[in-house]
């Protein structure tokens, strides 16, 4: 289990931290000790060895937190928010490491609130709404109702939420909906042209800055199944939810 908080020991170093964690699991000293090395060296952390854990980085901090958790090579792993306040790079580094123990045969429990990440590492996903899971299922099921679908996201100043009838009445075989300020989001079965919306907006006085074809995501289910909206959820302004 690795938290999304560290459960390691700061008055020890980088490399005590990890042996002490092996003990627990009853590896012997020489395999322990060098299954530690191993791990600093993979995680980037062989400098900052014999440095005490209270002088790490935030980023640091959770690299070695979870290197303690698969120092004993475990069969299921559990991975609570892994990339939350942490730096690009070593973001990057987190989700190739899941990917390799996945490969590797490591089954892997994943909570996090950010949809792009479970959709980019998990194969299977339940969507948690104030503790009770109210759907579960491959990434494929879940994105299955939105095949055949075309989207186009469109960025305008100043918003269009204001003539959203008329939108809705000028083209009656679109759906519309508006996620954010100064976004409109265009739904259909069938194509769209995204040129004739652009030249409807400007026409009324509305600048389009940027109008892009869009792939349903994993975000766009979450939205329809438990109405939370995921930037909402993200920052913690929706209800209580997240993707396992």
């Amino acid at each position: 289990m690795v938290p999304d908080e560290s459960n390691l020991y700061p008055e020890l170093t980088g490399f005590d931290n990890l042996c002490f964690c092996a003990a627990l699991y009853g590896m012997r000293g020489r395999k322990r000790q060098q299954r530690a090395r191993d791990l600093l060296a993979r995680f980037g952390l062989e400098q900052a060895a014999d440095r005490r854990f209270s002088g790490y980085s935030k980023g640091m901090k959770r690299k070695l937190t979870i290197a303690a958790g698969i120092i004993h090579e475990p069969e299921i792993l559990f991975l609570d928010e892994p990339a939350t306040g942490i730096d690009v790079a070593i973001a990057r580094q987190l989700r190739q490491l899941v990917a390799d123990l996945h490969a590797s045969g490591t089954t892997i429990f994943l909570t996090t609130h950010y949809i792009e990440e479970a959709e980019r590492l998990c194969g299977r996903i339940a969507f948690i709404v104030s503790g009770s899971i109210v759907r579960i299922d491959s990434v494929e099921e879940l994105l299955q109702p939105f095949q055949g679908r075309h989207s186009v996201q469109i960025a305008c100043d100043p918003p269009a939420d204001g003539i959203k009838s008329e939108l809705s009445d000028s083209f009656p075989s679109l759906e519309f909906s508006f996620p954010r300020q100064g976004v409109i989001r265009v739904d259909s079965k069938s194509q769209i042209k995204a040129g004739a919306l652009v030249y409807f907006l400007e026409e009324r006085g509305i600048g389009v800055s940027e109008a892009r074809r869009i792939k349903p995501s994993l975000e766009d289910v979450f939205v329809r199944i438990t109405g939370i909206e995921a930037d909402a959820m993200e920052n913690g302004r929706g209800k209580k939810g997240k993707a396992a």
